[in-house]
């Protein structure tokens, strides 16, 4: 009995090492044959990427914009502006209108005189009154030039007045709200191309040195006087 239980034990035992050994043989080739069955998927393909040119680049205002296809035969020279017109130097005193040469006169009559009270009534009142300084301001004109009077008394100012209006004159914006006639004429005029007896007789009022810093400058800044058509002294000033 006991070999027969013997023998069966090591039946069974081969039985039993015979199915696991099946088991592992088919789970080892069951993944394969599984994925061997799986049918392949249609892919598609990535789509065609279309590039799309950039525009030009927007001209910024005032910027003119270019063509490759512009030959650049035109002429782009710009034209020279024609230099402008000079004005006359005046001499005669009979030339200038009647309220003009009347208001000239009495200042030069109160210069001579040698008393600068003497042109408080040609200077006007308010609104008309001339204007002796670039700068603002409620102050006697009277007592301003003989403030700015090397001697105290107004006596230099008097003497550059009257030399101012021994000068020659230019009229200026004819037709114009601005129409004026101004003395001495240097100051409408380029200094560079003054000529001789231009030069002698601005050599009356200033200085060679002071003729240099004006040329610097670019224009005559020393007194000059303005008188409009009707007769009113509009100005009797120095500077820019």
């Amino acid at each position: 009995m006991r070999r027969f239980f013997a023998s069966e034990r090591d039946d069974f035992g081969r039985l039993i090492a015979a199915g696991v050994a099946a088991c592992l043989l088919l789970s080892a080739t069951g993944p394969s044959f599984a994925l061997s069955e799986i049918p392949e998927e249609d892919i598609e393909p990535p789509p065609e990427i279309i590039t799309v040119p950039l525009p030009p680049p927007i001209a910024e205002p005032g910027q003119a914009s270019t063509n490759d296809d512009d030959t650049g035969d035109e002429d782009t020279e710009a034209v020279p502006m024609p230099a402008a017109e000079l004005p006359v130097v005046h001499y005669d005193l009979e030339l200038l209108p009647e309220p003009v040469r009347r208001m000239r006169e009495l200042i030069v009559e109160a210069c001579r005189a040698g008393d600068i009270e003497a042109l408080r009534p040609l200077l006007g009142l308010d609104q008309s009154r001339t204007q002796v300084s670039s700068g603002g301001g409620n102050f006697d004109p009277i007592d301003f030039l003989k403030d700015i009077s090397g001697d105290g008394e107004g006596h230099e100012i008097l003497a550059i007045l009257m030399e101012v209006l021994e000068a020659g004159y230019v009229h200026l914006d004819p037709g114009e709200p601005e129409e004026i006639y101004l003395w001495p004429y240097f100051f409408a005029l380029p200094l560079d191309g003054l000529n001789g007896p231009q030069r002698v007789e601005l050599f009356k009022l200033v200085t060679a040195g002071d003729y240099e810093d004006m040329k610097s400058f670019g224009s005559y800044i020393f007194y000059r006087v303005g008188i409009t058509p009707e007769g009113r002294w509009a100005f009797f000033l120095a500077g820019h």
